[in-house]
């Protein structure tokens, strides 16, 4: 079979749907090669392409030394995205080959092309997403630098270029997208772009045109990618009719949000091309709503399934014990301490059911219950809180997760005896081994909700909390994980 590239494209050869295959100028330089920005952002902007809404194409730069530029430029920066979940409870599989990408550039071996992609009029996007750690400051980065090792100074002395070469044309400005996964992204960058300016001491001009002729916008991001499928490639690449080595695998649903003003919207108008996306100047209810539904959803879950003898979400979400549960924790419980619409709420939490059930993925649970107890703190207690504040009542179902997340940490199922690696800070994991080697549970229960270095508060203070859970704890030890479930 013939590798994917556009040559490929042109003979016809098959029958897979694909963007437009037009030249088009490039509005977006995007950091990041990898899978998730390409089976999120750019293919967004495919669509948007398809729909003929924005006609622009995309120029990636490879964020580090070590990359997928040369793979994604044997390609000409083609690749197919394969969409695959549930929707509505009906398996879904959708197929497309992206064309938004136009190159790929590698700074480290290329260096004049990527400066020179600031010349570029048409240029307006800058998208990235350089994990978690890539909006940060380093130490040591200079304006002369080719390129420098952050990226927020990549950007500072590409905005400089920006600035000096269209003598700080006010139009010639940037949109920064940034996708990395930290609150106030778009702020964060921006306060360390600046910090590198004043560093640089660039001039004031600059500075003002940095604050006045850029946008940075807060964004937030959601889809599953399960990126390169290693174990089905030969079959999918059969089926498919060629290879193609940056094949892209995610679940249907997407969403995101932006903090940015209307006038932005206009210029990339994902919203009418039938995307999932939200504008707005306030990304917070949208961000509670995804951390205390979909990732809370997760946290009240996993624990109390492991205990009950399951291995993934998948047969977790065969189980109708553990959809009653989820459905009476989210709904009647974490859904009400939010201030969202809500058929908004509804519609997103129905959403998470399908992404729990999705039979394409396989997520262990072990592997999510990974540094329980500082997610449980950000993604569970908040409900638990706000549920008592605004009913003056415990949530049963968000209590009864409480008790199952120390039950889990006691490193073993009590009711049969199996036990199971426990993955946490060390601290963590010294005080539960300490806790459960008294075995009282009543004094377990009570020093782990008085442990303000895990939740920021003593929890023992919560009314009736720590007996309902001393309670459920001791039903867990006494009858198992599944019979305490049934009794809710």
């Amino acid at each position: 079979m013939k590798t994917l590239d556009r040559e490929l494209l042109a003979q016809g050869i098959t029958s897979i749907e694909a963007g437009i295959t037009q030249e088009l100028p490039v509005k977006v330089l995007q950091f990041g090669e990898g899978n998730f920005l390409r089976a999120f952002v750019d293919y967004m902007i495919d669509e948007l392409n398809t729909a003929n809404l924005f006609n622009g194409g995309i120029t990636v730069v490879q964020p580090i030394e070590q990359g997928l530029a040369d793979l994604v430029n044997q390609q000409d920066g083609l690749y197919t995205i394969i969409l695959r979940g549930l929707e509505n409870g009906s398996e879904v599989v959708r197929k497309k080959i992206i064309t938004s990408i136009k190159n790929c550039i590698n700074p480290y071996k290329n260096f004049e092309e990527y400066f020179e992609q600031v010349k570029n009029p048409d240029l307006r996007f800058i998208i990235s997403n350089t994990t978690e750690a890539g909006i940060t400051y380093k130490e040591g980065d200079k304006l002369t630098d080719k390129p420098q090792v952050s990226f927020p100074a990549k950007i500072t002395a590409l905005l400089y270029e920006r600035y000096r070469l269209f003598s700080g044309d006010t139009t010639k400005g940037f949109i920064f997208m940034p996708c990395e996964l930290i609150d106030n992204n778009g702020d964060k960058l921006k306060e360390i772009v600046l910090q590198y300016a004043k560093e640089w001491e660039l001039e004031e001009k600059f500075v003002d045109w940095i604050e006045n002729s850029n946008y940075f916008t807060n964004t937030l991001v959601d889809r599953i990618v399960t990126g390169y499928p290693r174990d089905e490639v030969q079959q999918l690449q059969k089926e498919l009719g060629y290879v193609d080595n940056l094949l892209n695998t995610a679940e249907i649903f997407h969403f995101f949000v932006i903090e940015a003003p209307k006038k932005i919207a206009a210029e990339i108008p994902f919203e009418k091309a039938g995307l999932n996306v939200v504008w707005t100047d306030d990304a917070t209810p949208y961000k509670s709503r995804k951390v205390r539904i979909l990732n809370g959803g997760h946290t009240m879950s996993v624990l109390a399934a492991y205990l009950c003898g399951k291995e993934t979400v998948g047969e977790m979400m065969d189980d109708s014990l553990f959809i009653d549960y989820l459905k009476k924790g989210i709904f009647d419980e974490i859904i009400p301490t939010l201030d969202l619409d809500y058929a908004d709420l509804k519609s997103f939490a129905d959403s998470v059911f399908d992404r729990f059930a999705n039979p394409y993925i396989k997520h262990y649970l072990l592997s999510i219950a990974l540094n329980s107890v500082s997610k449980y703190k950000t993604r569970v207690l908040p409900s638990i809180l706000e549920y008592y504040k605004r009913k003056n009542e415990l949530p049963k179902v968000l209590t009864t997760s409480f008790a199952a997340l120390i039950a889990f940490y006691s490193g073993k199922n009590h009711k049969t005896g199996k036990e199971h690696e426990l993955q946490d800070d060390a601290e963590v994991l010294e005080f539960f081994k300490t806790q459960w080697a008294s075995n009282n549970i009543e004094e377990v229960v009570k020093n782990t909700c008085a442990n303000i270095s895990f939740w920021g508060e003593d929890l023992n203070k919560l009314a009736g909390f720590t007996n309902e859970v001393t309670n459920i704890l001791k039903g867990i030890v006494e009858n198992g994980m599944e019979e305490t479930l049934k009794k809710l």
